[in-house]
């Protein structure tokens, strides 16, 4: 395939990172104002742990995690621990992105597997994401389970899910068994 991934730690990563964070989540999903730098920098940028999917000096995809709480989900729903199943540690996946040129491709699935990865060899037990209303199905297979109501407003709504270790890790031996 010709895809490396990774953990970002340079910055020609970041600046990719910043501009497709803004063609994701400012143009094609209005969740942010446009700003004339057509750069995107996520509010919790100094927190977050940036894996992505490079394709030579390109970047194709992205996702980032975060473990410090409040999680975005925190302010969005009420008692969020109310919705979710008993864990000891737990992660934020967020701005979980394909670059539309390489859409279609096994980038996605890629990216989660790397997160599954990371997630499990820091102990967490439970990933949770706000997925796009978009993607529903792509989060379903992997395993993750929709819990509480949408978020967002209308153009940009997510579906607040978890994922488990053991859901990864059936997803993970599926992958490599087919």
């Amino acid at each position: 395939m010709g895809y490396l991934f990774k953990i970002a730690d340079r910055d020609w990563e970041f600046e990719q990172i910043y501009e497709l964070n803004y063609d994701s989540f400012v143009e094609e999903i209005p969740q942010h104002e446009p700003n004339p730098d057509e750069k995107l920098i996520d509010k919790f940028h100094e927190e977050n742990i940036y894996i992505i999917c490079l394709k030579e000096k390109t970047l194709a995809g992205m996702l980032c995690i975060r473990t410090q709480r409040p999680f975005s989900l925190d302010k969005k729903l009420d008692n969020l621990d109310s919705y979710l199943p008993e864990h000891e540690s737990v992660c934020e996946i967020r701005l979980f992105t394909v670059n539309r040129k390489y859409r279609g491709s096994k980038i996605a699935l890629g990216l989660m597997l790397e997160m599954g990865n990371y997630a499990v060899a820091h102990r967490h037990d439970l990933a949770l994401i706000s997925g796009s209303v978009r993607q529903q199905k792509l989060y379903r297979r992997v395993g993750f389970v929709p819990f509480g109501p949408l978020t967002g407003k209308e153009g940009a709504l997510f579906q607040p899910m978890y994922i488990t270790r053991e859901t990864f890790l059936k997803f993970k031996k599926q992958q490599v068994c087919s």
